[in-house]
């Protein structure tokens, strides 16, 4: 039997988190409101840093208040959102056995952030994901933090032009 560890290092940290649906259904977009409503119910204490919602998967980066409570984050999330979620999919005999609702892949990948290099090429990562994906620029993507990152002046308007697509592209999170 394999196991699957998650390391923690201390809190303060920031965590780049990717969630996945169940078979990459494309249902995340079309129940955005609940994907806000999910990280909202959440109990324990954390700060999204940065974020984009795509049809099939969530990529963020964020720092809880106390990292050993990062998985629960993260299920309490997941929870949610299944729970609320209208349209209940076919399910595997392990699904109905484990009482998953088939909405979510049951692993996350994580990655504690480094150093501040590190912090950028993740943020960079998470806004350039809807011209990756969709080939829409991040301006024009609604479903991110990226109007907050040009807002605040930490990116420009047109910080990704079609031409830079090389410079990002070779960078794999998923």
């Amino acid at each position: 039997m394999s196991y699957y560890r998650r390391y923690f290092t201390q809190n303060g940290d920031i965590v780049f988190i990717t969630m996945v649906t169940y078979n990459r259904q494309p249902i995340l977009i079309d129940n955005i409101g609940l994907v806000r409503e999910s990280f909202k119910s959440v109990k324990y204490k954390f700060e999204i840093i940065a974020g984009i919602v795509l049809k099939d998967h969530i990529h963020i980066l964020i720092r809880p208040e106390n990292i050993e409570e990062l998985p629960k984050i993260i299920t309490f999330f997941k929870y949610h959102f299944s729970h609320k979620y209208p349209n209940i999919t076919v399910k595997s005999e392990i699904q109905q056995k484990r009482q998953e609702k088939g909405v979510w892949q049951r692993r996350y990948y994580d990655h504690i952030i480094r150093d501040e290099n590190d912090l950028y090429k993740h943020i960079d990562y998470i806004h350039y994901n809807s011209v990756k994906h969709y080939n829409i620029a991040p301006i024009d993507w609604k479903f991110s933090t990226f109007k907050k990152f040009v807002a605040n002046k930490w990116y420009e308007e047109n910080w990704y032009n079609f031409g830079d697509k090389y410079n990002i592209e070779n960078v794999e999170y998923e």
